[in-house]
């Protein structure tokens, strides 16, 4: 594998407003409520949450003292006792192909990653939802890693707001934009993170915020049934299920969770997915792993399953690690096995693999940093036991 290296000048990397004193608590990740009540409790009217609302997730500001629509006295009181902080910046790294990925440290020392993906009709960013995961999905790099702990909406948010920061893209901008969609496909399983994910998800979409509408929004699962309606119901978004297999045989080892909630009672809850429409599409992710899941009967039994479901398929080439349990299947099986899916008239683009030089698969560049970490331990070890 290539040597990963930041292509970002390091000025930009840290360059940064003046640093709030630590401890103090943050602002970022409050809904519309909690942040008028933050202000009632140092005696501000209700009017003062909206004003700060749009400096916070409409402008992106992250120094007070630059807030000017408010007094100059609440300035000074809101420095002293909230910050409105982001995660922190360890790495910053950018692909050969524009990929841009950020590892970040939380306030507990945990990490998690966030990639933008630029393409010519739009900028996606991918966000992590938990700090490793449960699911330990076999072809997936950050199901190797144990589950940490769930994200907090803040931590969610601030990876959306983070991603602004490096693009210079605030004041919230209403058309082409460098970030225009989300995509909840990072670290972790965000229906395992759900009440977090979905107050995050809401202050996004918020009109007079950052503003990222709910059909620029795409959740993917692994498949947690009892909160898909749910999710439908109350954000709107669009929906992305990781199948990957067309037999329970299959998925039970490739996305354990299979075992809980079945391919039947998975796809049936897709049919039931609130505004699901020819216009408003799941997607169905399915990496493609050699001698495992790409045959053209699987294809085939693949169109059977969508039968009814308004849905496309997207054919992922399977992006290894050093020592991954599967190989990708060859550029002509997947043209083959696309063919048929398309045939049958469900779209099924071959996603194009982004940013391997830096990483970019998820749960990657986490692991890259422990065992570096590990390594500065043992060299560490070694020198104290020959001093």
């Amino acid at each position: 594998m290539p040597a990963v290296q930041s292509l970002v000048p390091e000025t930009a990397i840290l360059e940064r407003p003046p640093a709030a004193p630590a401890g103090l608590p943050c602002l970022v990740g409050l809904d519309r409520a909690e942040l008028t009540a933050a202000l009632a409790e140092i005696g501000q009217p209700a009017f003062r949450a909206r004003q700060l609302w749009h400096w916070i997730y409409h402008r992106g500001e992250q120094d007070f003292a630059q807030m000017t629509t408010l007094a100059k006295e609440l300035r000074a009181a809101l420095a002293e006792r909230f910050s409105v902080a982001r995660p922190d910046v360890t790495k910053d790294l950018q692909s050969i192909d524009g990929t841009r990925k950020w590892l970040l440290r939380c306030d507990d020392g945990s990490e998690i990653e966030a990639v933008h993906i630029p393409e010519e009709d739009r900028g996606t960013l991918c966000v992590s939802s938990q700090v490793g995961c449960t699911l330990t999905c076999r072809f997936c790099h950050t199901g190797t890693q144990k589950l940490v702990r769930n994200l907090t909406a803040a931590e969610i948010v601030g990876q959306v707001m983070l991603a602004r920061d490096k693009l210079g893209e605030w004041p919230s901008p209403k058309d082409e934009r460098l970030l225009s969609n989300i995509v909840m496909m990072g670290m972790g399983e965000p229906l395992y993170n759900y009440d977090a994910v979905a107050k995050a998800l809401k202050i996004v979409m918020d009109h007079e915020g950052i503003a990222i509408s709910k059909r620029r929004i795409t959740l993917s699962t692994s498949g947690v049934v009892p909160m898909i309606e749910q999710c439908g119901a109350e954000l709107g978004v669009n929906l992305a299920i990781s199948l990957h297999a067309v037999t329970d045989e299959v998925r039970d080892v490739l996305v354990p969770l299979n075992r809980k909630y079945p391919i039947a009672m998975l796809l049936d809850a897709c049919r039931r997915y609130p505004g699901l429409s020819n216009a408003r599409r799941i997607t169905f992710e399915y990496v493609m792993l050699k001698g495992v899941n790409d045959s053209p009967a699987e294809a085939r039994a693949l169109v059977r399953l969508l039968e009814g479901i308004p849905a496309k398929v997207n054919l992922i080439p399977f992006n290894a690690w050093p020592g991954a349990p599967y190989e990708c299947s060859s550029a002509a099986t997947i043209q083959t096995f696309g063919d048929i899916v398309n045939a049958a008239g469900y779209a099924s683009p071959v996603r194009t693999p982004r940013g391997r030089d830096i990483l970019a698969a998820c749960g990657q560049l986490r692991s890259e940093s422990q065992k570096e970490r590990a390594a500065d331990r043992v060299r560490r070890l070694a020198a104290e036991a020959m001093a």
